[in-house]
């Protein structure tokens, strides 16, 4: 029997929020995808704020109040509310790194499973475009601060304490490495064989008691 916990999609999570939230989603989504059907067809440099507004019928500045900076329209995709969910949802007594495991798991298959197009488009562009790759460090610093915070809720931990940051820190990094060395060999290997084959080498680094 299949026991593998049900996943909420970004479209049951909209259904939960209200209609300004959802306005919201569904704004940075159209920005989203007008960026990259203008990348596919000028190339990411030549791709100006003021084209992916036309193409998503907003004006530039409501595109720069979404997204600060360009790269963020690559690197944002609104899955980290739905990852930190399930991150609350596991067992008390479950290992850190492996709740870190499940929930990073699960996002990608959440992603792929939503957005692949986005998914392979954003990975083509951290491996080719400098700028890129450095805000995706700055944006998964992010994502370290929020998971951080909430297994310091569940462990009785400090979130700013050295440990605990530093360890999700740690392994958020090693994703983004994985997500890389998948992008530069051209998506030939298993994205979740290399997930765990980076998740297996820092099993030895956990915070103890």
């Amino acid at each position: 029997m299949d026991v593998t916990p049900h996943i909420p999609c970004l479209a049951e999570r909209r259904a939960g929020l209200g209609l300004r939230e959802r306005k919201k989603l569904k704004t940075r989504a159209a920005i989203r995808r007008a960026m990259y059907r203008l990348i596919a067809q000028e190339g990411y440099e030549a791709t100006t704020v003021e084209q992916i507004a036309e193409a998503a019928e907003v004006s530039p500045s409501t595109v720069f109040r979404y997204f600060p900076v360009k790269e963020d329209i690559v690197l944002s995709d609104d899955h980290d509310l739905v990852m930190a969910e399930v991150l609350r949802s596991r067992p008390a007594d479950e290992p850190v790194l492996e709740s870190l495991r499940f929930v990073i798991a699960q996002g990608l298959r959440s992603m792929l499973r939503d957005q692949p197009e986005e998914v392979y488009a954003r990975t083509r562009l951290m491996v080719e475009v400098p700028s890129v790759r450095a805000r995706m460090a700055e944006s998964m610093s992010g994502t370290a601060q929020l998971l951080t915070e909430i297994l310091a809720e569940r462990t009785g931990r400090d979130p700013a304490g050295l440990e605990l940051r530093l360890f999700v820190s740690t392994v958020i990094g090693a994703l983004r490495e994985v997500t890389v060395y998948w992008g530069e060999r051209g998506f030939q290997d298993d994205l979740f064989a290399l997930l765990d084959q980076g998740i297996a080498m820092l099993r030895d680094l956990g915070p103890h008691d």
